[in-house]
């Protein structure tokens, strides 16, 4: 069960009734990427905020940092209203943003001088961070010279030498290979469990399940679309957290039947998770996201579970044995989920009938129980079909359907939307793109099944 946070601990960032939207073009109204967000960072502990792509984790994290406005609501930092950038903070991003034509030990400085301080001061406050991330002998190295764990070792002294009272970090291990992220996380881990790290707190960013688990007290659990705070849980583990432990499992395995369930109730409570389907409601086919995925993407992922005992696998290790984060699985689960091809339960993917046979049988066969389940299941080419089938020549403009498209989403995620429901169209034969004449049109003959 979520618990209350002790009174007695000191609550140094709050974040109360939260919205951010930004304006669509063309003055078409606006998109709103945050909704009614509370959350809060007290003294002592390490709080991740896991979303999936739109859930608008880094957009929130740079409200807290002071660096955009909230369009509604308010932060508040250390008992006082923020209002402009967040003093009390300092942020590791995802790139490096080191400035190429300084040292090692001038770009740590840079932070310090703009806030005053003196050359002497810079220069220990410096070396101490240095020291700290272990870059110590490579105080005069520009950057060039490092590689990219160095690179983002010199982001954390960087931070690390103003001693913000909670460190932002955005996704600070994604830019590095495998085995570099794993060394410096172990090392960050290493400092806040030893007591020796430079601030009070940590907010970090996050889409891997397991690295929210292993260096968190409590995560954050934010839905997408717009983003906004399903629930938290309280990662009840002694420190250092034990990968190998049963409850580590446990926990990772909660969390993804979560992000693979958007309409499941986050209780925080990790045991068999109940869920209900959500109430229908008239909805525009095109105001629902399609997951971006490919169909050969989702044909692959199909063959690899079907070779498993029972077309079953648990989500964490097919992420792990197919080395992919959640950003990336998640959307193809989304797509098989969707296609009914597959069933997601407690941690757990399963192929349904229907899905075993897309995986098993012939291209041709494929193409057919593809073209079936995209009209059963997706409105959006359901609609493009039925408007294609109205028009006497059998074509149109695609810019009719981006306007469709434009009217719930930024452009770009218009764009991204009608990518991929080309991909899936034209897999299905339902329909063909002429990027040339940027024109849809019904194949010769119709190979479309009953609309209904």
């Amino acid at each position: 069960m979520v618990k209350t946070m002790p009174v007695t601990e000191q609550v140094l960032i709050a974040v109360e009734q939260v919205n951010k939207s930004f304006p669509l073009p063309d003055g078409k109204g606006e998109f709103t990427v945050l909704r009614q967000i509370n959350a809060t960072v007290s003294s002592g502990e390490v709080v991740a905020l896991l979303g999936r792509s739109g859930s608008g984790k880094s957009t929130l994290l740079r409200i807290m940092a002071g660096l955009i406005p909230p369009t509604d609501g308010r932060v508040i930092s250390n008992g006082k209203p923020l209002r402009g950038a967040n003093k009390d903070v300092a942020m590791v991003f995802q790139s490096f943003a080191l400035l190429p034509w300084l040292t090692v030990q001038e770009n740590v400085e840079l932070g310090l001088e703009a806030q005053g301080f003196s050359r002497e001061m810079r220069r220990k406050r410096a070396l101490k961070a240095i020291d700290l991330v272990g870059l110590d002998g490579f105080e005069s190295a520009y950057p060039k010279e490092l590689s990219g764990g160095m690179k983002q070792r010199v982001g954390f002294a960087r931070a690390f030498v103003i001693e913000p009272q909670v460190l932002f970090m955005d996704e600070p291990f994604s830019a590095l290979d495998v085995l570099t992220a794993e060394n410096l996380r172990g090392e960050i881990d290493d400092l806040w469990n030893a007591g020796s790290f430079p601030s009070k707190s940590i907010l970090i960013v996050t889409h891997n399940i397991e690295e929210a688990v292993f260096l968190a007290d409590r995560v954050i659990i934010l839905g997408a679309n717009p983003g906004r705070v399903r629930g938290e849980v309280r990662i009840d583990l002694p420190r250092p957290h034990d990968r190998t432990h049963p409850r580590f499992k446990a926990l990772v395995d909660y969390i993804y039947t979560m992000m693979t369930n958007p309409e499941a109730e986050v209780t925080g409570e990790v045991t068999v998770v109940k869920t209900e389907a959500p109430k229908q409601r008239h909805q525009s086919p095109y105001a629902k996201l399609l997951p971006h995925v490919r169909v050969g993407g989702i044909s692959g992922l199909l063959e690899l579970i079907v070779e498993q005992p029972e077309a079953k696998e648990d989500i964490p290790k097919l992420a792990e044995r197919l080395q992919l984060e959640v950003d990336d699985l998640l959307p193809i689960l989304d797509a098989a989920v969707l296609l009914g091809f597959a069933k997601v339960t407690q941690g757990d993917v399963q192929l349904t009938d229907i899905g075993e046979d897309f995986a098993t049988t012939t291209i041709l066969r494929s193409k057919d129980l593809f073209r079936q389940q995209v009209l059963q299941n997706v409105p959006m080419l359901v609609s493009i079909v039925q408007t294609l089938r109205e028009k006497r020549n059998g074509s149109m403009r695609a810019d009719f359907f981006m306007d469709l498209l434009d009217e719930h989403f930024p452009h770009a995620e218009a764009e991204r939307q009608f990518a991929t429901a080309v991909d899936w169209g034209r897999y299905a034969e339902l329909f063909e793109y002429d990027a040339s004449e940027d024109r849809l049109y019904l194949p010769e003959p119709v190979s479309v099944e009953t609309l209904g």
